[in-house]
């Protein structure tokens, strides 16, 4: 018998996983597409961009995961739209065909329609984002050297993060313990001291969907650490040299990273712009499919499915993201097996728990029962994120990592790595070869 066709669009938490859990199945014909030929860890991309691990230690190659995979094939490509009457992916490679489609793109950086601060500021939402902002933070101190004037040098050791959930938080505490313990043995002759690490929350509290304890004890960490915590403070505008809030209060830095905000990377032809939810995310029923299509599923932070427990969606978590493609798989194997739709299991999740670190032995972790900070949370932090890890290499690799940095205060992976001019010219030429993809040629000069 014919095998149906599954098109799996995103290698995240979701996608991964779901291709994982389809792996062999005789009903089946899986395409797993993706823009990277790796699955990063996104919950430690923050330590790559602190030079703490390497980025090769939270980025796994797709197409090992599936080497011995009967049913499971795998394409680098970047998705340009969905072609519902034709039920066809369009790709800068070419056209797929699916009898499901399953949408696990994920999310990008919101910027709330800023075009400047998206054109100056640094995002960290990918592996290569995350490298992108080390050799930023690098050079950025090699260029101290050269700072003519007071306010030239207050621009550079002025480092604005902004966003106060889990990724700036661990961020403004990843870059303290560098101000503290790795930079002034780096740079012996500059003066740390005039190193200021803004962190700015637009809303009362750091961490805000967490506990009363995470919020009060994450802000207690961080500015015991020297971090000048804002909160209340949105962001309006910001020209290279100088951040302006809506309060009034401004700060004059060449560095700000932009943690704020995320939202969903929808592909053109799923859903009209009025269908989106908030966030920019598919509206989807408790069986993941996408409200108003026959055959296009979404799981994920792109998905938003309305529960008794979750009336207005999710968290965006990779532990919800798994949990829903589990549960799409079981449903695709009942429909493989000819069960009808609609008896198909309706997704709930059990929230585990939720933490965030703030630096050494610093983390708050709250439980359904109950919450707690300090040591203990820190180790439990690092613990269950090393589980999460997709290879006994890659936890190895970054348990050792951890290890030396724990007892040692210090890493050896601060070098700075830049593209070459040949890369850019390869990869205008790429972008040249599929005229749908044409319009990508200037982003790749700009860059």
């Amino acid at each position: 018998m014919e095998k149906k066709k599954i098109v799996i669009l995103g290698a995240g938490f979701a996608g991964l996983k779901l291709a994982r859990k389809l792996n062999n199945n005789p009903h089946f014909s899986v395409t797993l597409i993706d823009r990277y030929n790796y699955h990063q860890f996104q919950p430690l991309f923050y330590q790559v961009a602190t030079a703490a691990i390497n980025a090769s230690d939270i980025s796994f190659p797709i197409r090992k995961v599936f080497q011995n995979s009967k049913n499971v094939s795998v394409r680098l490509a970047e998705v340009t739209g969905i072609n519902q009457e034709k039920n066809e992916v369009e790709t800068t490679i070419g056209d797929f065909s699916y009898d499901y489609l399953v949408v696990a793109m994920g999310c990008t950086t919101n910027f709330f329609g800023n075009k400047q601060i998206e054109e100056l500021s640094f995002p960290m939402k990918s592996t290569n984002e995350a490298l992108t902002l080390k050799n930023r933070l690098l050079t950025n101190f090699e260029s101290a050297y050269t700072a003519q004037t007071p306010e030239e040098l207050e621009e550079i050791m002025n480092i604005v993060i902004v966003g106060g959930g889990p990724t700036g938080v661990e961020l403004s505490g990843a870059i303290s313990q560098m101000k503290k313990f790795i930079l002034p043995k780096d740079y012996p002759d500059l003066d740390f001291s005039k190193l200021n690490i803004y962190l700015i929350e637009g809303s009362p509290n750091l961490l805000g969907p967490m506990s009363d304890l995470a919020h009060k004890k994450s802000y207690e960490y961080l500015t015991n650490m020297g971090v000048h915590v804002w909160t209340d403070g949105r962001v309006t505008d910001y020209d290279g040299k100088k951040i302006s809030l809506a309060d009034g209060r401004s700060i004059n830095s060449r560095n700000i990273i932009w943690a704020a905000g995320v939202m969903g990377n929808v592909p053109e032809g799923v859903v009209t712009r009025e269908e989106l939810q908030r966030g920019n995310r598919l509206k989807v029923d408790r069986t993941s499919k996408v409200v108003g299509s026959k055959n296009i599923y979404a799981i994920g932070d792109i998905a938003s499915m309305e529960t008794p427990k979750y009336p207005h969606g999710h968290p965006q978590l990779a532990r919800v993201a798994g949990d829903q493609a589990v549960q799409l798989a079981k449903n695709f194997e009942k429909i493989g097996n000819g069960v009808s739709e609609d008896k198909l299991t309706l997704f709930e999740y059990d929230d585990p728990g939720s933490m965030a670190t703030i630096g050494k032995r610093k983390a708050v972790v709250d439980l359904p029962k109950f919450s707690f900070s300090g040591r203990f949370a820190w180790f439990t932090w690092m613990f269950l994120h090393l589980m999460l890890i997709l290879t006994v290499r890659n936890k190895l690799a970054i348990f050792l990592n951890w290890a030396q940095t724990y007892f040692t205060n210090d890493s050896s992976l601060r070098i700075i790595v830049r593209p070459t001019k040949k890369d850019f010219k390869f990869n205008i030429k790429e972008y040249r070869r599929f005229p749908k993809n044409r319009n990508k040629e200037e982003e790749v000069k700009q860059a």
